[in-house]
């Protein structure tokens, strides 16, 4: 399928790009193909309460699978997840999307890189019986809300290469906001969040990691610890 597009652009990114990066990005360009419903960087925006209360729910089938309870996912509670989820993946994919979701490479999903991790899923599968399954555990809203990050970001890649580059960021927050001059300045310091490894170029992971910081999702342990802040 010529997914080689972008391999040698940053000699970081050509490490990074896995078989499952290469998946994600090309789903992406499957999904940008059918447009975004999105009109406007605002219209994100405007959802991140609404996307932030679904994810926080989230927390109950996070800690149903960190068996331990230590705030974080093996790998082996992981495939467990996936079966009991009904996702059928080979244990090669499970491998691939915990790598790539495990950023501090501790061996363990945090609650924020397991919510992308699920996204990623939804992105990657469609397959009608992982749907039932999700359903079945009461999360049809989940769904709803990786869609809406599924749109959020076909949206802003305009291009639809399955990445959203800095130009394309900076273009997608001055068609909302016309003479605001500090648009331009955010624009940049969102998409320094986003992009990790300093190429240029935002791929699906990266925007999800960059959106469960954006919306607070990361700190939701610490909160636990000190009600009274």
């Amino acid at each position: 399928m010529g997914g080689v597009m972008g391999k040698g652009e940053s000699p970081k990114g050509s490490i990074t790009e896995t078989k499952l990066e290469t998946k994600m990005v090309e789903a992406m360009r499957r999904r940008a193909s059918d447009g975004s419903s999105m009109k406007s960087f605002n219209n994100i925006i405007l959802k991140f309460p609404k996307i932030d209360e679904s994810l926080r729910k989230c927390k109950d089938i996070f800690q149903q699978f960190d068996e331990d309870a230590n705030g974080a996912i093996d790998p082996e509670e992981l495939k467990r997840c996936f079966h009991k989820l009904e996702i059928n993946f080979t244990e090669e994919e499970i491998d691939d999307l915990f790598e790539a979701c495990d950023i501090n490479e501790d061996l363990g999903m945090k609650f924020n890189e397991f919510i992308v991790l699920l996204c990623l899923v939804y992105l990657l599968k469609e397959d009608p019986t992982a749907v039932h399954a999700k359903s079945r555990m009461g999360m049809p809203n989940l769904e709803a809300t990786f869609e809406t990050l599924v749109d959020a970001f076909v949206f802003l890649d305009k291009n639809k290469d399955g990445y959203v580059s800095k130009s394309e960021m900076i273009h997608a927050i001055n068609e909302t906001t016309s003479g605001e001059r500090s648009s331009g300045r955010i624009a940049m310091k969102r998409f320094e969040e986003m992009d990790w490894d300093k190429n240029g170029m935002v791929n699906f992971k990266e925007f999800l990691f960059a959106f469960t910081r954006w919306v607070g999702i990361d700190d939701v342990e610490d909160e636990e610890g000190e009600e009274n802040a």
